[in-house]
């Protein structure tokens, strides 16, 4: 049952990749488990013999972004670092990865809350991160055409020039990921510079590059096309 389920997400990977490489846009997110992670060093060894909580991996044109909730403590670290190194300013709600909206009752308040994410539920947080969509809807429905694909990291970034601050492109985002600066009215969205992960103190953030990524499958006698 492992060897399938990591032979069928490295498959996925194989071929998000190869067309990554002909069309250089990006995916949504896949959806792995601990034994997944653990085979790419980020899973929580304690919780490999249980049902542990499922991460998302989303798959970028230099690699991978995995956010394993488990490990997330809520500190709102990878916020203040994301609106430090894009804003200039510690501002968590603008920020490009998002915590603090799920902090006290996970994704959305239920009736039985106490048995769901958050502070007042199960404690487990969840950092969400932007999916880089192949057809990213924001950009779609920005009026302004202020939503294009940079040319190095092919993420989908907000030209502050164009922007008019409207919010169409957190109405239409599936995830609500772009969020409006109430002080600068321009919007603001991940531009992939991995700031998050490189400061998130637990391992809950992860940016794997292709190359690390591709030695850890080498090391158990896979390859990647």
């Amino acid at each position: 049952m492992l060897q399938r389920e990591i032979e069928d997400f490295i498959e996925k990977v194989r071929s998000r990749r190869e067309f990554l490489k002909m069309s250089g846009k990006g995916i949504a997110g896949i959806t792995v488990t601990t034994s997944v992670l653990n085979l790419m060093g980020c899973s929580n060894t304690e919780t490999a013999n249980q049902d542990a909580p499922k991460a998302a991996a989303f798959v970028i044109p230099t690699g991978l972004i995995v956010s394993e909730p488990n490990k997330c403590t809520g500190c709102q670290r990878c916020e203040m670092v994301c609106t430090v190194a894009n804003d200039g300013k510690i501002h968590p709600l603008i920020s490009r990865v998002k915590i603090a909206r799920n902090f006290n009752y996970g994704k959305e308040m239920t009736d039985n809350y106490r048995e769901e994410n958050g502070y007042y539920g199960n404690f487990v947080m969840t950092p969400e991160t932007c999916h880089q969509c192949e057809d990213a809807k924001c950009a779609a429905a920005c009026p302004q055409k202020a939503i294009n694909q940079n040319e190095t990291t092919k993420a989908w970034t907000v030209d502050k020039d164009k922007c008019v601050g409207c919010g169409a492109c957190t109405a239409a985002c599936p995830w609500n990921m772009p969020t409006v600066d109430p002080e600068t009215s321009k919007s603001t969205k991940c531009i992939l510079c991995g700031a998050c992960a490189d400061n998130c103190i637990t391992g809950a953030l992860k940016f794997i590059p292709w190359e690390k990524f591709e030695a850890m499958l080498r090391r158990n006698g896979y390859r990647l096309s």
